[in-house]
């Protein structure tokens, strides 16, 4: 049977596509609603009822009221200015967070970062389902502590947290109540006074809004200080001209939620579909999120799958390279190829977490772009027609390395080659330089890629197999992996013998 490849849009969870509406109200803020909103001319107070407009419409879709959100550039942003706001307002004797393991990095660096600042952070453990274990919590929340942080909906297995419960826990200890809900707006009903939250964070652009705005709701009432200073815009809570198209879109996007809620049970159907054909195909394979009706113990979407014995960075590029888009979890994570801070609470090894992939549905999504990822997957796990070749960093020896047949690319960003030494010969590059100029590579040999962590090499060798290379390979784990299993070759000729691969252009010219 011949299937045409297909475009199929599996991350969802990192960012969605924007929807039309939403496009058309933010070109057409760019067009006619220019206007500074700290002026007083026509132009100006325009943007000001446009400004005021969209805050109704992101407040209603919450429930909260208009004056309790701050527009920011992103949920991180809204994250760290909740957080430190929340610590330096804290009462005397109250220095203590008590957060969850598998929050989202921007909730998680800023937690070290004040805990470098004297604020103790005490983390609740979660079970095998990411669920937060109650009898702990309780004993975690006391008289000591400032503030209760569990987010919502989990980015990367999508798991619901109690937290109407956790806030009312909170609350009868004289405790605030945080909630990062980027990942639950738009996927199941979000109120955040019937959540019961002081403070929660939102995002534009994982509910068919632009990237570059966010928000942050405050309980009327709280205080809460600037986290970047300046103007006086958001009532002195965020400096910096408002980013008017961008909040216009925001609030388009929100007027559209009811969309994508009624969508709700068709997404689940399609996800349990995807979840129940992987198993069927790989019955090892280990299921990690909660599978079954949405709105019970997780969001509709999302769908975090372990495949026992195979590579996700490997599993990643050849999905790419039929047209198929999904991660390995956060794309806040670093590309180092670590393993997953969410997964490990929830029991898996390092292994395991990097055999794990993360797929998150959408409206668009539709039950012909599920059978045809099956299609593609089922010929990933039985190993046909792969056109690429894993490298294991235990076959990169000597004689593998000074192979004249070998070209070997080294497509990592300045910043990792300052930490670790490449493979000797290597030809130093871009992936950005190669899709631009793919021809400066000689078809004639053998092209090896590698990278950092073995997470980008995979996508490299993939795209270049699409551009009419043949024989392509990467290296597994890249630098770092390569660093672990051959430390003598390492040590004797990492770094050597490496250059530009654009002086082999010029050369070549």
């Amino acid at each position: 049977m011949f299937i045409f490849r297909r475009k199929v849009y599996l991350d969802n969870n990192a960012t969605t596509k924007i929807a039309p509406d939403v496009c058309r109200v933010m070109e057409k803020t760019l067009r006619t609603c220019y206007g500074n909103p700290s002026s007083n001319y026509r132009d100006a107070r325009d943007a000001v009822m446009l400004l005021e407009s969209s805050r109704k419409a992101v407040a209603h879709s919450i429930g909260s009221l208009p004056e309790e959100i701050i527009f920011t550039s992103c949920a991180s942003e809204s994250n760290n200015q909740l957080l430190f706001s929340c610590m330096e307002n804290a009462p005397p004797g109250r220095n203590v967070i008590v957060a969850s393991p598998i929050e989202h990095p921007s909730v998680g660096k800023a937690l070290e970062f004040l805990q470098k600042q004297g604020t103790v952070v005490r983390y609740c453990p979660v079970d095998s389902q990411g669920r937060v274990v109650w009898d702990a919590l309780v004993s975690l929340v006391d008289a000591t502590t400032a503030l209760v942080c569990i987010m919502y909906a989990n980015n990367e297995t999508g798991v619901l947290q109690d937290i109407p419960g956790i806030a009312r826990l909170a609350h009868q200890n004289g405790a605030l109540m945080m909630s990062d809900c980027v990942q639950a707006l738009g996927k199941t009903a979000v109120n955040v006074r019937e959540l019961d939250v002081d403070f929660a964070s939102f995002s534009a652009h994982k509910i068919h809004g632009p990237k570059g705005i966010g928000a942050a709701f405050v309980r009327s009432g709280l205080p809460v200080v600037p986290f970047i200073h300046g103007g006086h815009q958001e009532n002195g809570l965020r400096a910096g001209t408002e980013s008017t198209h961008n909040i216009a879109g925001f609030a388009e996007a929100c007027r559209l939620i009811s969309h994508s809620l009624a969508a709700a049970g068709r997404i689940t159907r399609l996800r349990n579909e995807l979840a129940a054909g992987i198993l069927k195909i790989l019955p090892s394979a280990r299921i990690n999120s909660p599978f079954g009706t949405a709105g019970q113990w997780s969001i509709c979407n999302t769908q975090s799958i372990t495949f026992p014995g195979f590579d996700a960075a490997e599993a990643i590029g050849f999905l790419d390279y039929n047209g198929i888009c999904v991660s390995a979890g956060s794309a806040c994570n670093t590309a180092a190829n670590e393993p997953s801070p969410v997964l490990k609470a929830l029991g898996l090894s390092d292994e395991e977490s990097r055999q794990t992939l993360r797929f998150s549905l959408s409206e668009y999504t539709t039950s012909g772009q599920i059978a045809y990822t099956l299609h593609i997957l089922r010929n990933y796990l039985e190993r046909r027609a792969m056109p690429v070749t894993l490298v294991h960093p235990n076959q990169a020896d000597e004689s593998f390395l000074f192979n004249e047949k070998v070209f070997i690319v080294d497509v990592r960003f300045w910043y990792d080659r300052k930490i670790l030494k490449g493979l000797p010969r290597s030809y130093e590059t871009s992936f950005s330089e190669l899709r631009t100029h793919p021809d400066m590579l000689p078809r004639h040999k053998n092209i090896l890629i590698i990278c950092q962590g073995g997470t980008i090499s995979p996508v490299v060798a993939y795209f270049l197999r699409a551009k009419g290379f043949k024989n392509l390979s990467f290296v597994a784990g890249g630098a770092a992996g390569w660093k672990l299993f051959q430390p003598d070759l390492y040590n004797k000729y990492g770094g050597s013998d490496k250059q530009p691969l654009i002086k082999q252009r010029a050369e070549r010219a």
